[in-house]
């Protein structure tokens, strides 16, 4: 008994070495957008610590997802207007494959289908849009298996293009929709009742394991949601963490059953209150960003049923400095980073208090909606004009600042990732890979 013990404490902790040493999610091989990579440039451009440079057919907000020697994208085609799933090498940013996924790229112009990333066991690659469409390819691009949840659960109903990244977390492909009641704009199913739902899907095959269908008292566009399920793990019970439909939930990653329930952000029902960043946690608090520039709320872990306002242990209120409307959260060494997109700030916060403890103005004019990185000591942001910041954890000082987009780069939307002694950037047109010699 004692050897079987030692040896899942052995396999254990070599699938978390793994995982750390990949991308494998659009937050990072923790899901709280921290990195243990090391030996980062202090300083990169477009031509310093320049390893290479990938060209892309369109834009889009996904992240590289990075995985051994390959790094994966989500993309449109500005050619043609079309969806694809992309492959790199990861040594010398070589196209390795590209899949064509579907011929119409966006809504609107606001975004596009390809906003979320893919995610990645090792084995196999998830790709994801926000036309419903669902691949599953192996590293090497051959197709496994594709579905499409518009076709088999009805098209969506949201006023802007849907957006959420999957979470691929213990055997499970896990989606999230969180979609209004009734039809917007024409969109919508009409043939059934709409229902926001966390799915979950057999990685193997896309075949459903459950759905759960989760109510919402929210009204018009606060229902929707374009955050993504995210996993947390609380003395021994882990969850899956949902946020939207002016409330955030934990479920049973086994069931999809409703653990807890939290949501008084919004008690006179504003219409207009859709979600955007997904919730994050970290040393025994769930933090949940309520939009428009309201305040951050940190929700006590391991509640039970629906909880009022004693689950609450803290909430934001410095002037409403400290909030996000777009952004997710960073959670990184033992604090939350906090990067407000409405007041164009940067804060480090304590989780067990909510005390600021420090907090800068972000720098330029163009908007930071790319939710922030942490590694080896620093945060690494990137705006809408392509122009990546490195801030000192400790302090709060910016310590570089390099522009990466072409003029006219706009709305770029994409996180960086860290992986060992790399960073990867992308832009609208541009795949960066930065390394130190």
């Amino acid at each position: 008994m004692h050897r079987r013990i030692c040896l899942l404490v052995l396999l254990a902790a070599g699938t978390v070495a793994l995982q750390a040493a990949n991308w494998p999610h659009w937050r990072g091989p923790f899901f709280n957008g921290a990195s243990t990579a090391t030996n980062l440039p202090a300083s990169f451009s477009k031509t310093e610590n320049v390893r290479w440079t990938a060209d892309l057919p369109g834009p889009s907000a996904a992240t590289p997802i990075i995985w051994g020697n390959r790094v994966f994208i989500s993309s449109t085609d500005d050619a043609d207007q079309s969806l694809l799933a992309l492959a790199f090498d990861r040594a010398t940013g070589k196209e390795l494959w590209r899949q064509r996924v579907a011929d119409r790229s966006r809504r609107d112009e606001m975004s596009n289908f390809a906003s979320p990333s893919p995610v990645t066991d090792g084995q196999r690659v998830f790709y994801f849009y926000g036309d419903g469409n669902l691949l599953a390819f192996d590293l090497s691009g051959k197709l496994l298996w594709s579905r499409s949840l518009t076709k088999d659960y009805g098209e969506f109903a949201f006023q802007w293009t849907f957006a959420s990244t999957p979470l691929l977390f213990d055997g499970k492909l896990y989606v999230q929709v969180l979609q209004r009641d009734v039809p917007v704009n024409g969109r919508g199913r009409k043939d059934g009742p709409i229902d926001s739902y966390l799915l979950a899907l057999d990685p193997a095959t896309g075949k459903e394991l459950w759905r759960h269908v989760r109510p919402s008292d929210a009204v018009a566009e606060s229902h929707e949601s374009y955050a993504s399920p995210l996993p947390f793990t609380f003395k021994g019970r882990t969850e899956i963490l949902i946020a939207g439909g002016d409330c955030l939930t934990g479920h049973d990653p086994a069931t999809g059953r409703e653990l807890w329930r939290w949501g008084t952000w919004n008690p006179r029902k504003i219409p207009h209150w859709r979600l955007v960043p997904s919730p994050a946690a970290g040393d025994g608090v769930i933090l949940a960003c309520a939009p428009k520039g309201d305040p951050i709320y940190a929700i006590k872990a391991g509640g039970e049923g629906k909880l009022g306002d004693s689950a609450i242990a803290w909430k934001s209120d410095r002037q409403r400095e400290v909030t996000s409307d777009v952004p997710t959260l960073l959670f990184y060494l033992g604090d939350f980073f906090i990067l407000s997109d409405l007041r164009k700030s940067l804060a480090r916060v304590e989780p067990a208090t909510g005390k600021v403890k420090w907090l800068i103005a972000t720098p330029g004019n163009a908007k930071y909606e790319a939710s922030p990185t942490g590694a080896d000591g620093r945060i690494y942001l990137l705006n809408f004009r392509a122009e990546a910041v490195v801030v000192d954890a400790a302090d709060g000082k910016v310590l570089h600042h390099a522009e990466f987009g072409d003029a006219s780069d706009d709305r770029t939307r994409s996180s960086i990732a860290a992986v060992d002694h790399e960073l990867f950037i992308r832009t609208n047109r541009k795949l960066y890979c930065i390394g130190a010699p």
